[in-house]
């Protein structure tokens, strides 16, 4: 399974709003220029967001968008089936043996399983390990 830039750019809008929960509405014009990303793409993304119930648009001089829920409570899967669709690596057919069927469908249920459990609390609060520094290389 790939995730197109629809996915992409709709992790980015919504982090975007979530760094910003709390302090009013956010305009798309600022989320792209801070990230370099197409306003007009992005108004197309926002449309299935706000029809699923995960943001809500404020009109006015001062509008823009604001999630409709807390941080905590929108998952990445959330955001990634709106944009994309269903989460299947595999198109399933009748034909394939027993054993394929139960490794794409135990593949599903991972991917399935990190995004329905990475909340956008937990993108925006990510901190990244530098790991590298734990290994010792001999030549």
């Amino acid at each position: 399974m790939k995730i197109s830039t629809k996915g992409r750019y709709g992790l980015t809008i919504m982090m975007e709003l979530a760094m910003k929960f709390g302090e009013g509405p956010t305009s798309l014009k600022s989320i792209a220029e801070k990230n370099g990303l197409s306003e007009h793409y992005l108004e197309q993304l926002i449309a299935p967001l706000r029809n699923a119930g995960l943001v809500k648009s404020i009109r006015g001089a001062y509008g823009g968008y604001i999630l409709s829920r807390e941080v905590a409570s929108i998952t990445a899967g959330d955001i990634i089936r709106v944009l994309e669709g269903p989460i299947s690596p595999v198109d399933f057919t009748e034909e394939d043996d027993p054993a394929k069927r139960d490794l794409w469908l135990r593949i599903r249920d991972s991917i399935a399983d990190v995004l329905d459990s990475t909340t956008l609390s937990d993108l925006i609060n990510f901190k990244e390990e530098n790991h590298a520094d734990n290994y010792m290389f001999y030549i």
